[in-house]
Order: structure tokens, then sequence, then C-alpha cells
């Protein structure tokens, strides 16, 4: 089964050595993705434009894969302030919509003082 590496030019990707995402067969591994808008390199104050940020490049990276956001079985949150997950939610609704992926949250420092949330999933592409 072939492998391909998926960049979003971020810079720490090269950096930290890894890639936005790993396909393997159908199935598509996106790393841990924080609110960083790649091509400036700028990352909001706000967890809810964050939130949105990350769903953002997420959709990229799944684009990149020939995959989609209804692809997604499985997503982790981290957030170092869990005080703050709930203002996501709607941002969560808007971008999963009826897709409900297995789900898990923690609370952890991120590597980043700024970053008030990283998301990563696991998509499986069902249609080709």
């Amino acid at each position: 089964m072939l492998r391909k590496n998926i960049f979003s030019g971020s810079q720490f990707e090269d950096q930290i050595n890894f890639c936005r995402a790993v396909v393997v067969g159908n199935t598509i591994y996106v790393s841990g993705t924080t609110g960083f808008d790649y091509s400036t390199m700028a990352i909001s104050d706000s967890i809810i434009d964050q939130t949105e940020q990350c769903f953002k490049n997420i959709k990229n990276a799944l684009k990149e894969a020939d995959a989609v956001l209804d692809d997604i079985v499985q997503i982790l949150y981290i957030l170092p302030d869990k005080s703050l997950f709930s203002q996501c939610w709607p941002i969560l609704k808007k971008y999963l919509g009826n897709n409900k992926p297995a789900a898990t949250f923690i609370s952890a420092g991120l590597v980043d003082y700024r970053m008030k949330i990283e998301i990563q999933v696991v998509a499986v592409k069902t249609k080709s």
C-alpha cells in the first residue's frame, strides 16, 4: 500500500519534522492542527477564530487527499483551558454537520502559549 505525505507549508512541519497529513490507502491521518493561518503564520487570540482556522486547515489537508470533512471518523480536541471548550461547540457543529465522529477531549499544554486549541483527525475516504 502506498503512502502519501501532505504538507501545508507551515514552518512547523520542517522545524519539528512532520507533515500535515499521511494518506495510506483510504485512511488519512491528519496531524494535530492549530489555529495558525499557514499562509501568514498569524494566529488570532480568539478561541472561536482559532477553532474555525483549525477546521479550514484540516479541510485543506483532506482536500489534498481527495477527502472531505464528512470522511472524518475520529477526532481529538486538545485545549490548555478546558473552560473554553464550550465556546467551540457551534464551530464544531458548523464544520461536522451531521457527521458524528468518535471523539475525545483532553486538556493539556500546547507547544506555543498562543495556541488555544489543537485538533487531530482520522478520516476514511468512502467515495473515490
